[in-house]
């Protein structure tokens, strides 16, 4: 695995940017690549298809790679190690779910009616949405005042204006959080992976990783505790020094 590049996948409604901590302690030898979400950044929307968004994303990278992805961007990466085995070394999942959604047999995620709130929020009051939930992503992490400037740095610009229309990349992001379920796909990852989670996580609880760990066969899950969702910036040291060791096995 020591010669795959890596490839970041960011969460919703922001940028590549998010990135910029941990790529500047990655090894000086690590070839990355961190593209835009379809529909955000400038990339361009493809609509609401987990399929469709992996496979957007396939078609710029590498044959052959380290997916590391958090948040939205796990969920995508799980998707791409289900369907695309062959063009995954492993994965490092950090804050990452298979279902973002609560249900009768799935604990560990927001209550449906929340999602449901920030769908139709995003709808009606862009802006305000987005601050509630990226708001949510600070919850449980003692430096979060000095986080919120961070995320708000890496918040895609775009992501409020002209929320409502027809092939807006955010709205299908949204719907994608809301409608996904990987847990049957993640029970047939055979690649190394990685979980990274903030034990105090209040967007994607940290008993999804836990879930994952116990169900793919090749998982190793590491906990920061006093930690919540936003890790590529509040601990980008811990993600970097886990990348490099994953890829150096």
């Amino acid at each position: 695995m020591k010669r795959s590049p890596v490839v970041l996948l960011h969460g919703w409604a922001m940028r590549p940017t998010v990135w910029t901590g941990v790529r500047a302690l990655l090894s000086a030898d690590t070839p990355v690549y961190a593209p835009a979400l379809p529909g955000h950044d400038g990339s361009p929307a493809v609509g609401a298809s987990l399929a469709g968004w992996s496979d957007a994303l396939l078609a710029a990278l590498p044959p052959l790679a380290v997916y590391c992805g958090w948040s939205l961007g796990g969920m995508l990466a799980l998707d791409i190690a289900a369907r695309h085995p062959e063009r995954v070394a492993g994965l490092l999942l950090i804050g990452a779910t298979p279902r973002f959604v609560a249900g009768a047999d799935w604990p560990h995620g927001l209550a449906a009616d929340i999602v449901a709130g920030f769908r139709g929020g995003y709808d009606q009051a862009p802006e305000a949405t987005l601050r509630r939930f990226l708001a949510l992503q600070l919850l449980g992490d003692p430096a979060r005042k000095r986080l919120q400037q961070a995320l708000a740095d890496a918040r895609d610009p775009t992501a409020a204006p002209g929320a409502g229309r027809s092939g807006n990349g955010f709205a299908d992001g949204l719907r994608l959080l809301a409608e996904s379920d990987l847990r049957p796909a993640a029970r047939d990852i055979r690649c190394p992976v990685r979980l990274l989670h903030g034990a105090a996580d209040a967007l994607m609880p940290a008993g999804a990783s836990r879930w994952l760990a116990s169900e793919l066969p090749a998982a190793e899950l590491h906990l920061l505790e006093q930690a919540g969702h936003a890790l590529p910036l509040s601990h980008a040291e811990a993600c970097a020094a886990l990348l490099d060791d994953f890829r150096a096995a």
